[in-house]
């Protein structure tokens, strides 16, 4: 991490170790998941509360040092380095959130559907999600379902042969995997059979990496 102001001034930004690594260590994990896996992961709601508001003091922390004359040209140095690591923060909390929203987006209305997923948003998301399903289907079906025939101006239908009009998560897209301990045997659609050591990488469909990635057992990557 980046070195503290001084002593009696200290400027840590994740100065608590837990099991799972600092809480930058675990939001960088999901963020990176996050962007790699095809479904929406659940969220980390009480984590990035908790980063976010730890920013905020630290922000504060350092402000208040700048303008402090009594600090020193080391010191000033140091409190540099320290907001250089807060905007790299910042930027993993920005680029979480928009990858969040892009999912949500791109799978509104097939969320609004799914109880199960909705139960990995939170509120807000719901919210968002609901919003913008109901928005597209005024649009498609103002621009192009009203001029359909009945029975093909809905879009909830299935018919045989036809893609579905909902768009939902490809969960047999191939990963890239990263055990982080050594895991239960995988069995991959296939039939054949896989151990995976700490360190190892595999690739594999999501669909047999979702429950992995779930328990903390392996990261993507």
């Amino acid at each position: 991490m980046v070195p503290a102001v001084q002593a009696e001034r200290r400027v840590d930004l994740f100065p608590e170790e837990e099991p799972r690594g600092t809480p930058l260590e675990q939001l960088t994990r999901q963020w990176m998941n996050e962007r790699h896996a095809p479904d929406i992961l659940p969220a980390q709601e009480d984590l990035l509360t908790n980063l976010l508001d730890h920013l905020r003091r630290q922000s504060e922390a350092v402000q208040l040092l700048r303008g402090d004359p009594s600090t020193s040209e080391e010191e000033h140095i140091r409190i540099m380095l320290v907001q250089t690591e807060i905007e790299r923060v910042k930027f993993i909390v920005r680029s979480y959130v928009r990858t969040r929203l892009f999912k949500i987006e791109r799978y509104a209305r097939f969320i609004t559907t799914n109880a199960e997923v909705q139960t990995r948003l939170t509120a807000a998301e719901r919210d968002h999600a609901s919003r913008h399903a109901k928005i597209t289907d005024q649009h498609f079906y103002l621009s192009v379902l009203q001029g359909l025939p009945e029975k093909q101006s809905h879009l909830d239908d299935t018919p045989l042969f036809v893609p579905p009009m909902i768009t939902e998560p490809d969960k047999f897209r191939p990963v890239f995997v990263h055990a982080l301990q050594r895991c239960p045997r995988i069995r991959l659609p296939d039939g054949a059979t896989l151990d995976m050591e700490k360190g190892h990488i595999s690739l594999m469909p999501y669909s047999v990496a979702e429950q992995l990635v779930a328990r903390g057992e392996v990261e993507l990557i």
